[in-house]
């Protein structure tokens, strides 16, 4: 048999209020990543070709910061490698297997860069 539900607590902290002076910032929820600066994050730059119908990918995980910069910084890596990508689940996905051009790109942005994989 389910628990049964109590509370609010227990139904994931909703908080209704009719008060004019209720401070919802103290109850939202904050971005979970911290932003760092390049120099601080430790990058992965991982080789697959799984599930992807023996395609070759380069994947950078790692990154710690808001999303659209992790947009950008792959924005700025399909160009400059000349390929297609897209950026997803916190991971940056580049077409091909460019491990080495890209570990120097981000090298050049100030990043750490670790090769990961064949």
């Amino acid at each position: 048999m389910a628990k049964k539900k109590l509370g609010l607590e227990d139904l994931g902290g909703f908080v209704f209020s009719t008060n004019d002076d209720f401070d919802e910032s103290q109850y939202s929820e904050s971005d979970s990543r911290e932003e760092l600066e390049p120099k601080d994050q430790q990058l992965e730059a991982h080789f697959s070709n799984k599930g992807r119908g023996g395609k070759t990918v380069t994947i950078i995980k790692g990154f710690q910061g808001p999303e659209d910069e992790l947009v950008s910084m792959g924005k700025m890596l399909k160009k400059k490698c000349g390929v297609g990508g897209s950026t997803k689940d916190g991971e940056i996905i580049i077409q091909g297997d460019d491990r080495e051009k890209i570990m120097k790109i981000l090298k050049k942005e100030g990043y750490n860069v670790k090769r990961v994989g064949g």
